[in-house]
């Protein structure tokens, strides 16, 4: 059977009136790529369907054949349109600033978060993709982070790109408030970490890991 994964990448584009955002093209790219290359079929949701706006950081220096992958951006589904969620294998979100702002208190996301969680389904997300867990509780109605031991974009980080007064909240912060272990690296380094069928990561820098983490679980 060919494994299904559902891509869910941000449509937030402004950060305020001065600073835009959006998805960490990098984000996607890199696992993109691992799982297309496994034979996966990928579907790329977003909270607004339709185009998907890039961070503007994010495209600074980056390789053609990166740049050119953004025409998979151009036309996402919208996350309520995503039917049969229980056919998907995983669930795998990219960070960028734009999910600190659409994902936190999306509640077709969260409602999707849990069911393939509680299903025993793959749920993993990079760097500021974890701000998609924030909101999730179980069905017990505990946290999904809590009592987890993960990885996410730490308030060093976010401190370093200056961006971190224009935050709603600092995503390191938030977890560790909702009873989250953080396993904290070197700022920019690889990271990852791994909690039962809960896989996440600390930056741009790790989000190939993250996906080959999610291959390798599948591949079990």
């Amino acid at each position: 059977m060919i494994k299904r994964i559902l891509m869910v990448v941000t449509t937030a584009d402004q950060i305020n009136e001065n600073e835009r955002t959006g998805l960490w093209l990098s984000e996607f790219v890199e696992p993109y790529l691992a799982f297309n290359n496994k034979g996966y079929e990928v579907t790329i949701a977003s909270p607004l369907g339709g185009k998907v706006p890039l961070d503007h950081r994010s495209l600074e220096g980056a390789p053609q054949e990166m740049l050119d992958m953004a025409k998979y951006l151009k036309d996402t589904m919208k996350l309520e349109n995503v039917n049969d969620i229980h056919s998907y294998d995983a669930i795998f979100i990219p960070g960028g600033h734009g999910t600190m702002f659409d994902m936190p208190d999306n509640e077709v996301l969260q409602s999707i978060i849990r069911t393939m969680y509680e299903s025993g389904k793959i749920v993993a997300a990079v760097c500021h993709g974890p701000a998609a867990l924030v909101g999730v509780k179980l069905s017990d109605g505990t946290p999904l982070v809590a009592g987890k031991t993960i990885a996410a974009f730490t308030d060093e980080e976010e401190r370093e790109t200056t961006l971190d007064k224009y935050m709603p909240f600092l995503l390191e912060t938030r977890l560790r408030e909702l009873g989250a272990n953080i396993v904290l690296a070197p700022n920019w380094t690889d990271n990852f970490q791994v909690d039962g069928n809960l896989i996440t990561s600390q930056n741009p820098q790790s989000a190939e890991s993250a996906a080959k983490e999610v291959i390798r679980q599948l591949n079990k």
